[in-house]
């Protein structure tokens, strides 16, 4: 028996900013839907991050429609400001969240799709909109010898504090902003190499007095996908290149194999090290989705601009480039589940909703 006795407009998978965002525009055209997410408070996967995570992009830019981010919009908010910041979004705008619950499978049946929860829940809805982003599974490369690896081996999202890792030495991996904020607060307590495959490029955090996102704006380079949400330049004050020169943490080329107790690197020198800690980066998790063809062999998501290619009523919101650099962003987000509405609204006219309204 199904877990709703009607069927609804718009069934929302993710509660993250792309999903809380999405939900604000469907409100405002009076749709009925839900929005449901694993974790049990609205905020996706942001409280699951390391505790000294802080925006490399200012308050002004890391609000969803509606809403301000509070506090000075010129400061970086910290992980627990976006936490707290999502939660009360949710809240003001009362918008329908059912947490604890994981989407399992989506199917499509005569128009109508069929969402399979983990509680076994099953609901019905016209249209589908994934909203789980590009940050729910972690990707750790394939290297030779890293499953005899001996030491702690883990990845930037399951990394918290620096206290554990006192006096060990450790290899971080990764070249973007959170491989390089994780390496700094490192280097406090431990001896670090940051392993990377190219040279760290480092962007001022500021600009004749401007922000970098700001520029971004001013250019309209982040309306494109030249640049990536994941390896984007380091942004700095100057304190990141200043530990570089200084040696307050080391880079190397990225090494070849893993030892049970080290590293080789390129040259076939080795270092005996204690800890790994893979920043490189997450991929979108659809498994729910196998068996709608919704991607290619490749991994490629068979997506324009959040409107799947082969089937119809099925939409996404926050996927990395999904529309251009800043989709998988707070600022980006709401821009995008903007411009997907006209299509989710001609979609659910088709069905003859009398309440639709815009």
């Amino acid at each position: 028996m199904n877990e709703l006795s009607r069927t609804l407009d718009v069934f929302v998978i993710g509660g993250g900013q792309a999903g809380l965002a999405l939900g604000w525009h469907l409100q405002q055209h009076g749709l009925d839907f839900l929005i449901i997410d694993e974790q049990a408070r609205p905020g996706g996967n942001w409280r699951n991050y390391y505790d000294s995570l802080q925006l490399f992009s200012p308050a002004e830019y890391s609000a969803l429609p509606g809403l301000p981010f509070p506090g000075d919009p010129k400061s970086y908010p910290l992980r627990d400001e976006v936490v707290k910041y999502l939660e009360a979004y949710a809240t003001k705008f009362r918008l329908p969240f059912q947490g604890g619950t994981r989407v399992v499978g989506v199917a499509q049946k005569e128009k109508v799709f069929e969402v399979r929860c983990d509680t076994g829940a099953i609901f019905t809805a016209r249209s589908v909109v994934v909203a789980s982003g590009g940050f729910s599974r972690p990707f750790t490369p394939s290297i030779p010898g890293l499953g005899g690896f001996s030491g702690t081996c883990l990845h930037s999202s399951a990394y918290r504090t620096p206290e554990p890792f006192t006096g060990q030495r450790v290899v971080v991996v990764g070249a973007a902003n959170s491989a390089v904020q994780i390496a700094y607060e490192l280097a406090g307590v431990a001896q670090v190499l940051l392993a990377t495959r190219e040279k760290i490029r480092f962007f001022p955090q500021r600009i004749l007095g401007l922000d970098f996102h700001a520029w971004l704006k001013f250019t309209r380079l982040e309306q494109t996908r030249w640049l990536s949400d994941q390896s984007t330049p380091v942004l700095d004050t100057g304190k990141y290149r200043k530990a570089l020169d200084t040696g307050r943490f080391q880079r190397r080329g990225m090494f070849q194999q893993a030892l049970p107790d080290g590293v080789v690197w390129p040259d076939g020198s080795t270092t005996q090290i204690d800890a790994l800690i893979f920043a490189t980066g997450f991929q979108p998790n659809l498994d729910f989705l196998t068996g709608l063809p919704i991607a290619e062999q490749s991994g490629r998501v068979l997506q324009h601009n959040g409107v799947a290619s082969q089937v119809p009523g099925l939409y996404f919101v926050g996927l990395p480039k999904q529309r251009n650099f800043a989709s998988a962003t707070l600022r980006g987000v709401g821009a995008d589940a903007g411009i997907l509405m006209p299509r989710v609204l001609r979609h659910l006219s088709k069905h003859s909703l009398p309440h639709l309204s815009g």
